[in-house]
């Protein structure tokens, strides 16, 4: 079985996010959502708020699941016996720092990194703009999936 591991803080889960999950269904037997938690960032919604709306989210996709995580993807990885990591890139400069921290997984583990270009049409999305807009007041509906239901206290 061929799985693959979509790691990100997802915060929140964008319409490009989506989108490179259902792509990837279509190369893989289980896409795995892995949500990261990571210390060093205070997050706008809580990791197990996260995890709650996409559970929800992709309930009845026996081709998705969704895990939260801690320490390094390549380890989490191996733990849920998925040989790929997934990651979208949107620009050069996404693709340098994916590149790096490929090279550096493949040493750790035998894991390889499968890159998908974002859909030029929603590449402009990203969670710390979502975040933004929400900060002024902004609607965020149209960059969030549809039926993603996030219970949003702020």
């Amino acid at each position: 079985m061929n799985k693959v591991i979509f790691p990100g803080s997802f915060d929140p889960f964008t319409i490009g996010h989506a989108n490179l999950v259902d792509r990837a269904q279509k190369l893989f037997d289980e896409v795995i959502v892995a949500v990261g938690y990571n210390e060093q960032k205070h997050g706008w919604l809580s990791v197990e708020e996260r995890v709650r709306a996409l559970r929800e989210y992709y309930n009845g996709n026996p081709k998705v699941r969704v895990e939260s995580y801690t320490g390094l993807t390549v380890d989490f990885a191996q733990a849920q016996e998925a040989r790929f990591i997934l990651r979208g890139v949107r620009s050069v400069k996404d693709y340098e720092y994916e590149l790096g921290i490929a090279d550096i997984n493949s040493r750790l583990a035998d894991v390889e990194t499968v890159v998908l270009l974002a859909d030029p049409t929603i590449s402009g999305i990203s969670s710390s703009v979502v975040r933004e807009l929400h900060h002024f007041g902004r609607d965020i509906t149209p960059w969030l999936p549809k039926g993603l239901n996030y219970r949003i206290d702020e």
